[in-house]
C-alpha cells in the first residue's frame, strides 16, 4: 500500500515537472507568437469614412480628467502627421482613427486632392487590435521619390513602433512593413542626399530622446540618446538640411512635474548638435542646467507643454508653448498662457498671446516675414472645463511682441476641437488639421482643416457611400458635426 502511494506521489511530482518545464520552454514562444499576431496587422484596407479616436487618460480631478476627447491628430510630438506633395497636388495625412461606436485604435492615412477636391476612402495602414491609445498614433514622412512613410508609435517597452513604406510612390493603397522597433513619439525627417533622421523618445529612465538615421529606411543606426535628464517631451521641425527641437525637462522622472525649456539643432544628419549660440554640445545632455537651456521655469515654479517650433526669415527660432502652475485641470493650473519664445541674436524674448483654459489645448504655428500666426482652441468651447475649444486665428505683425485674435474660425460646436496640425510644405488650401470630441464622455469624432485665411472650414465624411466624396464646407462661423 505504502509503494503504490511512493508511485503515485512520484508520478504526481514527474507531471508536474512535466508541465513545468513545458511551460518555461513552449510558453514563452507561444506567448511572443501571440503578442507578434496581436501587434503585426498589416491591413492596407480601406475604411468607409473617417473617424477619429476618443481616448481618456482617466485621472479625473472635481475638474475633469486629466486630458480626454477625440484624439485623432494627438500628440504635439508626433510631427508630422500632413505633407503637401506639389508634384501630385495632394496633402497627405495620417491620424488615429477608429472603428465604428468603439474605442479601437485604427492607424489611417489618406489625401485631401487639390484638383478634385476630393478624398478617398482612407486607408487602415496597421490596426493596432486591443488597443485605444492614441499615444500609438503615426507620423508622415515622404521621401524625394514620392514614397509615404508611416512611423507608427509603440508605447514603453509593452507595444513596439512599426514603420512602414508605400509601394508605390504617392499611393495609398498598399504598404509594406519595413522596420520594427522601440519608438514612441515619432518625428521622421529626410534629408535630401543623406536619408532619414529620426527623433523619437524610448522609456529609460522615464522617458528619453534619442535619434537613429537610416539612407534607405530599412537599416539603421543604433539608437543615440541626446537627452537624459529624467524624462523629456520633444516637438520639432526642418528647414532644408537642418533639424531643430525644443523640449522640456521631467524632475525625478514625473511627467506631471515637466518644465523648462530647451532648443537644440543639428545640420548633419545628427553628427554634431549645437545649442542656440552654434555651440557645439556633449551629448547626451544629463544636467538640466546646460548650454541648451533657453528658460529656467523650474526656478519659476511654471510647468512646460509644447505645442510647435519653426523659425524666422532670419532662421532664428520661435517656439510656441503653453506655461502652467499645475498639471490638474481646473483653477489650480491658473495662470494659463499660450506663450512664445523668440530667439533675438543675443538673447530670448519671451511674449504672452493670451489665456489658456487647459494645458492640453494645443495649436500649431506659422511664422512668415511680416505675420506671425498662431492657429487652435484658445476660446471657450461647449465643454469648458476640457481640453480644447473653439479655434481661432491669432496674427503678431511685430514678431510676437503683441497678438491680435484675428478671426474665430469655429463656433457653436457640439464639441471641444484640439490638437491642431501643421502640414510641411502646407497649401494655402488646406493649412491645418484637427479633430474635435467630448471631453466629459465618449462621443463620435470627426476631423477638420482649414484654409490658410481660417475663413473655411471643411469636415470630412464621416460615412462614405462611394469610393471618393467632398468634404462638407461648413457655413462661416459653424462646425457642428450634424
Amino acid at each position: 500500500m505504502e509503494s503504490k502511494r511512493v508511485r503515485s506521489r512520484f508520478f504526481l511530482v514527474a507531471l508536474l515537472r512535466f508541465f513545468l518545464v513545458a511551460i518555461l520552454t513552449v510558453g514563452p514562444a507561444l506567448v511572443t507568437t501571440w503578442g507578434a499576431a496581436a501587434s503585426f496587422a498589416v491591413a492596407s484596407d480601406k475604411d468607409d469614412g473617417y473617424r477619429g479616436i476618443w481616448f481618456t487618460l482617466g485621472q479625473f480631478t472635481e475638474y475633469g480628467d486629466k486630458y480626454s476627447g477625440g484624439l485623432g491628430t494627438y500628440t504635439a510630438n508626433h510631427v508630422p502627421i500632413a505633407f503637401y506633395c506639389p508634384a501630385v497636388q495632394k496633402t497627405f495625412f495620417v491620424y488615429g482613427g477608429a472603428k465604428e461606436g468603439k474605442r479601437h485604435l485604427l492607424n489611417m492615412v489618406s489625401y485631401y486632392d487639390h484638383v478634385r477636391k476630393t478624398v478617398p476612402r482612407p486607408t487602415i495602414v496597421h490596426d493596432k487590435q486591443g488597443v485605444d491609445d492614441p499615444h500609438d498614433n503615426a507620423a508622415l514622412w515622404v521621401d524625394g521619390e514620392g514614397h509615404l512613410w508611416v512611423f507608427i508609435s509603440g508605447r514603453a517597452r509593452i507595444r513596439p513602433g512599426f514603420i512602414y513604406r508605400s509601394r508605390e510612390p504617392y499611393a495609398i493603397d498598399d504598404f509594406e512593413l519595413m522596420s520594427e522597433r522601440e519608438i514612441t513619439y515619432p518625428q521622421p525627417r529626410w534629408i535630401e542626399g543623406e536619408g532619414f533622421l529620426h527623433l523619437f523618445t524610448k522609456y529609460t529612465k522615464g522617458r528619453e530622446l534619442y535619434f537613429s538615421t537610416s539612407p534607405d529606411g530599412r537599416d539603421w543606426s543604433p539608437d543615440q540618446k541626446f537627452a537624459g535628464m529624467g524624462g523629456h517631451y520633444q516637438t520639432s521641425w526642418q528647414k532644408g538640411k537642418v533639424v531643430f527641437t525644443a523640449f522640456n525637462y521631467h524632475p525625478g522622472e514625473n511627467v506631471d512635474r515637466r518644465t523648462n525649456l530647451y532648443y537644440l539643432q543639428t545640420d548633419d544628419v545628427g553628427r554634431t548638435w549645437r545649442n542656440v549660440r552654434g555651440e557645439v554640445l556633449e551629448l547626451p545632455l544629463s544636467d538640466p542646467h546646460n548650454p541648451a537651456l533657453v528658460r529656467d521655469y523650474e526656478a519659476e515654479k511654471r510647468l512646460v507643454y509644447i505645442h510647435d517650433i519653426d523659425w524666422d526669415d532670419q532662421g532664428r527660432p520661435v517656439i510656441l508653448y503653453i506655461t502652467s502652475a499645475s498639471y490638474k485641470p481646473g483653477p489650480e493650473g491658473d495662470p494659463r498662457c499660450w506663450t512664445v519664445a523668440h530667439w533675438l541674436g543675443e538673447e530670448w524674448a519671451f511674449y504672452e498671446i493670451t489665456p489658456a483654459n487647459h494645458n492640453y489645448s494645443t495649436g500649431m504655428l506659422d511664422v512668415r516675414p511680416g505675420m506671425w500666426r498662431v492657429i487652435g482652441p484658445t476660446e471657450g468651447g461647449p465643454q469648458p472645463l476640457g481640453a480644447g475649444g473653439e479655434i481661432a486665428v491669432w496674427a503678431s505683425t511685430d514678431e510676437g511682441r503683441t497678438w491680435q485674435r484675428k478671426r474665430t474660425v469655429t463656433a457653436g460646436s457640439w464639441f471641444n476641437h484640439n490638437y491642431v496640425r501643421r502640414p510641411v510644405n502646407a497649401h494655402p488650401d488646406f493649412f491645418a488639421l484637427w479633430a474635435d470630441g467630448n471631453p466629459d464622455r465618449f462621443s463620435e469624432s470627426h476631423l477638420y482643416f482649414t484654409n490658410e485665411a481660417g475663413d473655411t472650414v471643411f469636415r470630412l465624411p464621416y460615412v462614405m457611400q462611394e469610393d471618393e466624396a467632398a468634404p462638407d464646407c461648413l457655413p462661416p462661423g459653424c462646425s457642428r458635426p450634424r
